[in-house]
């Protein structure tokens, strides 16, 4: 049975109040499950309190960051070092296609984010645009997300979807674990994950609504 990975990725979305809201509204709603793994992303600012919520009230939630510099500890005016993160977040989205575009950043760029996440301790999620961007060294765990699916309500086919992550698994190895991502939610991750080479969603927009979210969690669980 594979694992599923179910991960909210807020953007730039919600204060410490509504983080903390959306985490005391969807906790409750989740139960431990080894074949399932919820992740939540929340922005630099709110990291800390959700963290602290999700420990207090015992969720089953990891908590994971939407980016990290490329650079170690130093003189870098605005960046979050990957060492800086410890303690705080599993795992980090690198790569995502909004970075890429809105702030330039190169595969190269990113490769180097893998690095310092590997070397904190913290599990990279690379965001790939197609089967031509290319997986960094280290990195076992992808998502999937077709730039015209992003925030578009347009998801791509399952199909189409499974056909890309097969692809990448054929290249990167079977262990490299491919999500998808782009316009996901309830009404349409029950078929994304029945897919066998689709190992879960990243998902945007969809959940930063506490019950979507729950009620994408519970189709999840039931299949």
């Amino acid at each position: 049975m594979k694992k599923i990975w179910i991960i909210a990725n807020w953007k730039s979305n919600k204060n410490i109040t509504e983080a903390l809201t959306w985490i005391s509204e969807v906790g409750p709603h989740l139960r431990p499950r080894e074949d399932i793994q919820i992740v939540v992303c929340p922005g630099f600012t709110e990291l800390e309190e959700v963290h602290k919520s999700v420990l207090t009230g015992n969720f089953p939630i990891m908590v994971g960051s939407q980016d990290l510099s490329p650079f170690p500890p130093g003189a870098y005016t605005g960046e979050e070092s990957a060492q800086e993160l410890v303690g705080l977040v599993q795992l980090a989205i690198l790569g995502h296609s909004e970075r890429r575009l809105n702030f330039a950043e190169t595969d190269e760029m990113i490769a180097q984010k893998v690095k310092q996440a590997d070397k904190a301790g913290i599990t990279p999620l690379v965001c790939v645009q197609s089967t031509q961007t290319p997986v960094p060294d280290g990195c076992r765990l992808v998502a999937f997300e077709p730039i015209e699916a992003i925030g578009s309500g347009q998801p791509d086919t399952p199909k189409d979807a499974e056909e890309v992550a097969t692809s990448l698994k054929e290249r990167y190895g079977p262990d490299l674990t491919v999500l998808y991502g782009g316009s996901v939610e309830s009404r349409n991750v029950g078929s994304f994950i029945k897919q066998p080479d689709i190992s879960g969603v990243l998902i945007g927009g969809a959940s930063l609504d506490a019950r979507e979210f729950v009620k994408i969690v519970k189709i999840v669980y039931e299949d």
